[in-house]
């Protein structure tokens, strides 16, 4: 069963719907995308927000980390991606070394803008909120990223879920609180404990958006390869491969989609806990 009403297919999505998904109790699906063909797809399907991630620095350029992705790289694949959808709510993300400064900030998330993408996102806490303030006041629409983000590798030592101990716990919820303060709109955490997934997101107004960060957060977020089995090499905790079992990309997208609306996942062999 698709949870898409197809009389909705050609409304498009906004944040202040993604709001209203929160408050009604309804989880929230995403996917990336890099491309016109698989953004259509999953559009037509019911995936409500689709992400352009840097994770294509992975997953279509075959580097072992997101670095390596320009912003010039990041507006084609948005501007891509946007030819391709009609309902779904696009979020472009700066990639690394595009915001070290407030103006590289506005200029950046202004192209991915101009691509295509309605909101941008970018990897942080609260050192970020002066420059989420900026953005919101021209009219870009902000998502924070927190907890393992892939742009911090080398700071954090490698790809380690965070929030374990009690105080990185505590870091990371101050953060979220301080991003939303600032004018952040959505939310994407990534690799914690299922416990603090749980309490930032009923902890914030915004809607938290989880890949490895439990079933309580208001959606889940998958990178494309991941859901269809075409991860490389050593497969994440949080992922699931839904092509598997279906057999077809149609129908592994909808099975996504069913079990992450009826929180069948993440199931806790998905999960982190905390110390």
């Amino acid at each position: 069963m698709s949870y898409l009403n197809l009389s909705e297919n050609l409304v498009p999505l906004t944040i202040s719907k993604l709001m209203k998904l929160k408050a009604e109790g309804q989880k929230i699906t995403s996917l990336t995308a890099y491309d016109a063909s698989f953004a259509a797809l999953f559009d037509q399907m019911g995936i409500e927000v689709i992400l352009v991630g840097d994770s294509l620095g992975n997953v279509i350029q075959g580097h072992s980390s997101t670095i390596p992705v320009s912003i010039q790289e990041m507006a084609y694949h948005t501007a891509c991606v946007a030819r391709g959808v009609k309902r779904a709510f696009i979020i472009g993300d700066l990639p690394f070394a595009s915001y070290t400064s407030t103006a590289e900030a506005v200029k950046n998330s202004a192209l991915l803008m101009q691509s295509g993408a309605q909101m941008v996102k970018m990897e942080g806490g609260a050192h970020l909120c002066e420059m989420v303030e900026v953005l919101t006041h021209h009219g870009i629409p902000v998502c924070g990223h927190l907890g393992l983000t892939p742009q911090s590798v080398n700071t954090l030592g490698g790809f380690k879920v965070q929030g374990k101990s009690a105080d990185a716990a505590k870091k990371i919820l101050e953060d979220a609180l301080a991003l939303e303060a600032a004018g952040a709109q959505l939310l994407v955490l990534e690799a914690i404990p299922s416990t603090l997934g749980a309490q930032i997101t009923q902890a914030l107004k915004i809607p938290t958006i989880g890949i490895g960060a439990g079933p309580d957060c208001s959606g889940q977020v998958l990178v494309m390869h991941d859901a269809l089995g075409a991860f490389p090499g050593r497969k994440p905790k949080f992922v699931k491969d839904f092509l598997a079992p279906t057999g077809t990309i149609e129908k592994a997208i909808t099975l996504y989609i069913e079990e992450v609306k009826s929180g069948a996942f993440p199931a806790p062999e998905h999960c982190f806990v905390a110390n």
